[in-house]
């Protein structure tokens, strides 16, 4: 009896190559956009410069940008710009950091007491609701014309972001930290260090981001109240000759004091919390 042999089966070579891998689509924003942030105002100034060049903009309504260029550079040649900056720059920042430092005292306050919450929170809450501009009426009687009341003002724009997202941050932190502080038997000053400072710093960061907003915001109206120095002046000076270019010469100043001013909060937003993943990264 003889023994039937089975051949071997060997692989066939007409058959196509496995089709590739399709990669998947990452949900979300996609990866951060190299210089992202300059697309948004080259698009605006592109737009502005076609507008002007194709006669679609009225001179007498919005200048050009070229003879707005040429303005800045006579006024940066006459040193009146960088004498203006320089006074509302100082006015910003004197606001800025009078209005961070009561609007941080505050929510620490309102944040880790139940009756300092009670005391301190409403009042917050009821300027929240009412624009620091309409109390320029009010300000004015109570501190006169002068450089207080730009200040003060400034500083009562700054200090609600600043409370209301820090107090938020301060109410949102993980129980189980604070459960874990006191197994661990942390003393107060340390607990505020470990604990609360760091739960607490999106939720300020993040108010810091509204805070220069509004602070440049109120400079704006401030130093259009008989003011005799700063960007704000420069303009109102220049709507009285009627004097187009230098009025669209003090917004790009006060734009472009905004766009930086955040976009450093930004920077020391992302060191500061590198240790979280967002959608951002």
């Amino acid at each position: 009896m003889t023994t039937t042999e089975i051949p071997l089966a060997t692989p066939r070579t007409d058959q196509p190559p496995p089709a590739p891998r399709r990669r998947r689509r990452r949900l979300g924003p996609g990866r951060p956009i190299r210089h992202g942030w300059a697309i948004g105002p080259l698009l605006l100034l592109l737009v502005w410069a076609v507008g002007s060049a194709a006669g679609w903009i009225d001179e007498r309504n919005l200048s050009a940008p070229w003879d707005v260029v040429t303005t800045a550079r006579e006024l940066i040649e006459d040193g009146r710009l960088q004498e203006n900056l320089w006074t509302s720059a100082g006015r910003a920042l004197a606001g800025l950091g009078f209005g961070v430092a009561a609007g941080l005292v505050l929510a620490v306050i309102a944040g880790l007491s139940r009756l300092g919450e009670g005391v301190i929170d409403g009042p917050v809450q009821i300027k929240r609701s009412i624009p620091s501009l309409a109390l320029i009426p009010l300000l004015i009687l109570w501190f006169g014309i002068g450089e207080t009341m730009k200040v003060v003002t400034i500083t009562l724009g700054v200090l609600v972001p600043v409370y209301v997202h820090t107090h938020n941050g301060l109410r949102t932190i993980d129980s189980r930290y604070v459960e874990l502080a006191e197994t661990v038997r942390l003393g107060r000053v340390a607990f505020l260090r470990h604990v609360v400072l760091p739960g607490a710093l999106p939720g300020f960061l993040l108010g810091m981001r509204f805070a220069v907003t509004n602070a440049w915001l109120a400079l704006v109206v401030v130093e259009q109240v008989n003011a005799t120095s700063g960007i704000g002046y420069m303009m109102e000076l220049a709507r009285t000759y009627g004097q187009t270019e230098v009025i669209i010469v003090g917004l790009v100043v006060y734009g472009l004091l905004g766009l930086v001013s955040d976009g450093l909060v930004r920077l020391v937003q992302r060191r500061a919390l590198s240790w979280r993943r967002t959608l951002a990264d």
